[in-house]
């Protein structure tokens, strides 16, 4: 009978204790937010840059380029193929979530078992003592020695039992925030495939689309790669669009220097201003202290000074630094400390056969202003040093283009891509796949058209990258 007795209570307990941890996690997820703020952050760039592009394309005379029947369907190609890469390596994170969230569960309700157990022991010895009342046990008549003792046991029973009750709370509550969490990453992963899915039919469809353009146009774009003209007005698209990126990033480069100094100087004003207000209530205080000592001497009451009136409690020399605006972080260095430093140990952006070298003869036109390495079909393209995307879009006679910025006025430029996996505005380390091969822009071969430029002008990329 004890027994049954002390087992409906220690279940009761723990069921109470169960409702009252057991509070639903409130479940947000937050994929579709940070995908749309992202995009938001990028708007302004690419505003900037479709108007660049707008310009160049309205100083031409040549409107009907056999390859602009194109631009519509390869553009499409690349951004399916670059949201099935970013989905892919999203989905391989958030697996990866799920499966330290479940080991972490697995832990969490190890260590609620447990605690569950050493709450009922806890319960089941207070009540095989007796678990006498303190009022019962004061008014006993009993030695007050023993009194004294059993009161102190009872203390240490009941904040043993007050903190086992805590811990366990607090981990049901986390084994709860766990399954939340789990749930949303789960629904994630769903929300991927739905997408990968979507992105795959519609990569099917453009494929198709430009399979079909590529057939009926094959004799345009055939003579058009043989006119000279045509290839020298692309040169110049190049050179244009290179150099109104160079005047952008100044532009950037200036904005962000006094932006710098305007918050630098508005730190030092207001630390000045700080400073100067802490001088005077130090001084109004001293005087206060002088005033004080007067009053004593002359045997008058002290006035009563509250400390708050004598110095500001945020104007503290002790807290007057915490209190300070903090400095932003610094941003991370993208750009190599010296590109010039790294000629000859730059790598090759793709495997492949170069099929034309910089300075080459191109049939009747101007000479190649750099390589053409013949590569499969999406191959990936890699930067081939650390920068910042500067230009990621479709350009008139280099297709699917990509230029990556990496300081001191140096460029690289990768041309007529399948697809492009960055975006303008991301941050590249050296060997990032960029890009994936293609023949985008009306070229009849799948490759990776290379340039690299310092102040606008196109050198040599041989003397630079190795093929090691």
């Amino acid at each position: 009978m004890i027994r049954e007795r002390w087992r409906r209570g220690a279940v009761l307990a723990l069921a109470l204790l169960l409702a009252a941890g057991a509070a639903p996690a409130a479940k947000v997820t937050e994929r579709t937010r940070q995908k749309q703020a992202a995009e938001a952050e990028r708007a302004a760039l690419q505003q900037k840059l479709t108007a660049l592009k707008r310009a160049i394309n309205q100083t031409e005379s040549a409107k009907d380029d056999a390859a602009d029947a194109l631009a519509e369907s390869e553009a499409a190609i690349s951004d399916a193929n670059r949201a099935l890469y970013d989905l892919a390596r999203e989905q391989k994170e958030t697996a990866a979530r799920v499966g330290r969230l479940q080991k972490e569960l697995a832990q969490l309700t190890r260590e609620v078992d447990a605690q569950k157990e050493r709450l009922s022991r806890l319960l089941r010895q207070q009540y095989v003592a007796g678990n006498e009342d303190r009022l019962k046990l004061l008014l006993s008549g009993d030695n007050p020695n023993r009194i004294n003792r059993d009161l102190q046991y009872f203390g240490y029973v009941s904040q043993a039992q007050a903190k086992l009750i805590e811990m366990l709370r607090a981990d049901m509550a986390a084994v709860e925030r766990n399954r939340a969490d789990t749930q949303d990453a789960k629904d994630e992963l769903d929300e991927i495939a739905l997408e990968q899915r979507d992105q795959k039919a519609l990569l099917e469809r453009e494929k198709s689309k430009r399979a079909t353009l590529v057939a009926q146009l094959s004799s345009r774009l055939g003579a058009q790669r043989k006119e000279a003209g045509a290839v020298e007005r692309d040169e110049q698209r190049l050179g244009g669009l290179v150099d109104q990126l160079a005047k952008m990033i100044e532009e950037q480069r200036r904005a962000e220097i006094a932006a710098e100094n305007r918050r630098r100087e508005l730190a030092a004003a207001a630390e000045r201003a700080r400073a100067e207000k802490l001088r005077q209530q130090q001084l109004a205080r001293k005087k206060q202290q002088e005033q004080q000592a007067q009053n004593a001497a002359k045997g008058r009451p002290a006035p009563r000074v509250d400390p708050a009136d004598a110095i500001d409690a945020d104007e503290n020399p002790n807290t007057a630094t915490a209190k300070a605006e903090p400095a932003p972080p610094p941003k991370p260095a993208i750009f190599p400390s010296s590109f010039p430093a790294l000629r000859g140990q730059l790598q090759m952006p793709v495997h492949g056969e170069l099929a034309a070298r910089f300075g080459a003869n191109r049939g009747d036109g101007p000479s190649w202003k750099g390589l053409f390495i013949r590569a499969p079909e999406g191959a990936e393209i890699k930067a081939v040093a650390g920068g910042r995307v500067v230009f990621a879009e479709w350009l008139r006679g280099f297709g699917n283009l990509i230029i990556v910025d990496h300081g001191g006025q140096y460029m690289s430029i990768y041309g007529n891509n399948q697809s492009l996996l960055k975006r303008p505005g991301d941050a590249v380390k050296s060997g990032d796949v960029i890009a994936s091969a293609g023949n985008s822009g009306g070229n009849e071969q799948s490759g990776l058209y290379f340039e690299m430029r310092h102040q606008g002008r196109a050198f040599d990329p041989l003397g630079w990258v190795t093929s090691r």
